[in-house]
């Protein structure tokens, strides 16, 4: 079913009528030149211009690209608000396979794009774009972050997004246990690429028990032999969620990974990683408190990337970064803070807090 204008009636329906919706733009991009087809969504700018990463993906529907898009720049706009940025939420998909159809004309012409609406979305990196698509994107487009250093970038932001999950798991242990030190903590870690293998360094060095997997086989072996004798591996997730004596379940690869099947058999105290969307669908939060498992909410200790990411906007300083991310510590303890006072999990307690200070942001304009 469509409406007049020929888009799925359920797109629209995200758009104007569900809680999941409420954006305040969505457009639709095309240069048939360079075969460029990009739909980007603004959530909100209460808070400041709307920031979030270009995804550039193989959508099977251009429907499914516009409901993507939708959800990521929702959940941009709560990363945001409780990194403590002066940003909205926005996010970009180009439908395409990187792979095959990315070239530099393309990305130009994206890059228009963007510079078209003047400021109100600030793009990066995201799944398929890289610090050198950003570098050309920036040729044409002066709201552009996540570039090299090279061209006046920050580069990488993994090292900061590791750090805030680690800063997330003391925050954890600290509220749990009592004490934030990881100490002889087993820690199992899916997922050792970009993100995972800088974590699983903060964990060896305050003396934590790591466990990993990934499904890449040279990347598990990276860390084995870089740490000799003080990682072991197990052979896949379903291994590794089942590990005895497992105090902290660190997800950092694919979304999805609470769901219906993981968590019953979950033998971790603390689910804190660095993946998105790591609760599969509604209710898994709830289910993870019922079994008397803490989560730390994804969006909000993976934060350090797009704390970087807004930093270079002003002139990219690390240390003045890694002071920011540091505070993803206290910000965590908040949400558990808040979720024992209201009875309600620590997702939806992160919610709640981020909700407000979009609302008050609001208010005062």
């Amino acid at each position: 079913m469509t409406d007049v204008t020929g888009a799925p009636a359920e797109v629209l329906h995200t758009l104007f009528h569900s809680d999941q919706g409420g954006h305040e733009q969505v457009v639709l991009c095309q240069d048939r030149a360079t075969g460029l087809k990009a739909v980007i969504a603004i959530h909100s700018t209460a808070l400041g211009p709307a920031l979030g990463g270009t995804r550039f993906y193989p959508y099977a529907t251009e429907a499914e690209a516009v409901a993507d898009a939708l959800n990521l720049a929702r959940g941009m706009s709560y990363k945001n608000a409780m990194a403590g940025l002066d940003h909205g939420g926005g996010k970009a998909v180009i439908i395409g396979d990187p792979e095959q159809d990315k070239t530099e004309d393309l990305l130009l012409a994206y890059g228009r794009m963007v510079a078209s609406l003047g400021g109100r979305y600030v793009t990066a990196c995201d799944v398929g774009t890289y610090v050198a698509d950003m570098d050309v994107v920036a040729r044409e487009c002066r709201w552009t972050t996540g570039r090299s250093p090279e061209n006046g970038g920050a580069g990488d932001s993994s090292v900061l997004t590791a750090f805030g999950v680690y800063q997330g798991m003391r925050a954890s242990a600290q509220h749990l246990w009592g004490d934030p030190s990881l100490r002889d903590r087993k820690v199992g870690v899916a997922g050792v690429g970009k993100v995972g293998h800088h974590l699983v360094r903060h964990l060896l060095d305050e003396g934590a028990e790591v466990v990993i997997t990934d499904v890449r086989a040279d990347a598990v072996q990276r860390v084995l032999d870089q740490y000799p004798g003080r990682v072991t591996a197990v052979a896949d997730t379903e291994a590794l969620i089942r590990v005895e004596g497992l105090g902290i379940y660190a997800p950092c690869a694919l979304g999805g990974a609470l769901n219906d099947l993981s968590v019953p058999v979950l033998t971790a105290k603390v689910v804190c990683g660095a993946a998105n969307n790591q609760l599969a669908h509604p209710g898994v939060e709830k289910d993870l408190a019922d079994r008397g498992i803490l989560y730390a909410p994804d969006y909000v200790v993976n934060a350090g990337g797009v704390i970087q990411v807004a930093d270079e906007l002003h002139g990219f300083d690390f240390d003045r970064c890694k002071v920011k991310a540091a505070k993803i510590f206290d910000t965590t303890l908040a949400i558990f803070a808040r979720a024992k006072e209201d009875g309600i999990p620590p997702a939806a307690a992160a919610d709640r807090i981020a909700e407000q200070r979009m609302a008050d942001a609001r208010a005062t304009r």
